[in-house]
């Protein structure tokens, strides 16, 4: 019979030694989903007084784009210092107009990765980070972008319409983490020729607050650091896994370990989206799905709108949150920003939230997905020989 005890193998002091990094104490911790992330970083960013800085990987200057925009502009003209970091392959698409404009309201605009002809292959590294902080004592980060299909506005016959935007999950933190974030955009900011910036506001401690672990990789260290993390926490989970992602090429030993972790009883369970916007990495996950069903890993499709959310619970206690998938380009190439809570509280949000998704999700039975069509197999596995590129 399992246990519920706590599992020492994942308390924090564990954690922090294997992560090598220590927690802050002392957070108000809120976890968003869906719109309500919107709704968070744009009243952040209304109520803001002396700084706001974002990283994203888009940033589009659709009507989600344009109206976060505005506010910027705003609070730009009453003397708030405000910071954008872009990715510049994500952001892509975005008029170099768009942001003229902003530099001229007095917006501070840097662009990450730019593409280089002395080093094209470089391109492949993004920064697919999402994060806010605003005054050093406040920070949201999670999995969405500034765009209209996270905030639910689509256009139909020339007309925009609101509908559900795209499933994601957020984290809004109040305290002395947001300090801690913020030297973590100071860092990047400075890597991309951006001017040093002089703000060391400290958040007080919040009484009753969780204890908060940044987990942002930004080199092959960082990302070392993260896979480690990573690994120890399917490793250690004594009860139960349960992972969200939005796109899923596993290694081979992260496959193997899933595999570990059902033979030694614990309940391994996966969501995924039932349609993406990449249709090459739906199709590239799935190639994985019957080695995994055969193994008890239990797997889900998400119903209705575009799955995003990246997600992970173990043992109910030990959470992560933030804009890494499970695949090869988060996990080896990009910069990624995540946070990890240890708390029971907090993980039964948590846990309840992945239930709630499970209700809308369709469960993969392995005896009907091994009578799919042939040229469904024959897409994913065309498909997963490109999984590293994906």
């Amino acid at each position: 019979m399992r246990s519920d005890a706590i599992n020492p193998d994942l308390s924090k002091r564990n954690i922090q030694r294997v992560y090598g990094t220590h927690f802050t104490q002392g957070n108000k911790v809120t976890l968003l989903k869906d719109k309500e992330s919107f709704t968070a970083i744009f009243d952040a960013a209304r109520n803001a007084r002396e700084m706001i800085c974002l990283a994203f990987y888009i940033f589009r200057n659709d009507e989600t784009g344009l109206e976060l925009a505005e506010i910027l502009r705003q609070k730009a003209s009453e003397g708030v210092a405000v910071y954008i970091l872009y990715d510049h392959f994500g952001s892509i698409g975005t008029p170099l107009k768009f942001w003229k404009q902003l530099r001229e309201s007095g917006i501070k605009i840097r662009a990450s990765h730019p593409f280089k002809w002395s080093a094209p292959f470089h391109y492949v590294h993004r920064d697919h980070r999402k994060l806010i902080i605003i005054d050093g004592c406040c920070a949201f980060t999670g999995g969405l972008n500034i765009a209209n299909e996270y905030a639910g506005y689509y256009r139909i016959a020339q007309k925009l319409r609101k509908k559900r935007g795209w499933r994601d999950t957020g984290i809004f933190l109040e305290g002395p983490v947001a300090e801690r974030l913020l030297d973590e955009f100071k860092k990047t900011w400075e890597i991309w020729k951006g001017e040093p910036i002089a703000f060391g506001k400290a958040a007080e401690p919040v009484e009753g607050g969780l204890p908060v672990l940044p987990i942002f990789a930004s080199s092959a260290r960082g990302r070392r650091k993260m896979r480690k993390l990573l690994y120890y926490s399917i490793n250690r989970a004594q009860r139960s896994i349960c992972l969200t992602t939005a796109y899923f090429t596993p290694s081979r030993r992260m496959l193997r370990i899933l595999e570990d972790a059902v033979t030694r009883g614990v309940e391994v369970t996966l969501l995924l989206p039932g349609r993406s916007d990449i249709s090459a990495a739906l199709y590239s996950a799935r190639a994985y799905f019957t080695r995994l069903l055969k193994a008890g890993v239990e797997i889900y499709t998400y119903n209705g709108e575009i799955l995003h959310a990246k997600t992970s619970v173990f043992d109910g206690a030990w959470s992560i949150i933030g804009s890494a998938n499970l695949d090869f380009q988060s996990l080896r190439r990009n910069d990624e920003g995540n946070v990890g809570i240890v708390d029971e509280g907090f993980g039964k949000k948590m846990t309840d939230l992945f239930g709630e998704d499970l209700r809308n999700s369709e469960k993969v039975e392995l005896a009907t997905w091994l009578q799919r069509p042939f040229c469904e197999k024959a897409k994913e596995r065309f498909f997963s020989l490109f999984r590293r590129r994906l």
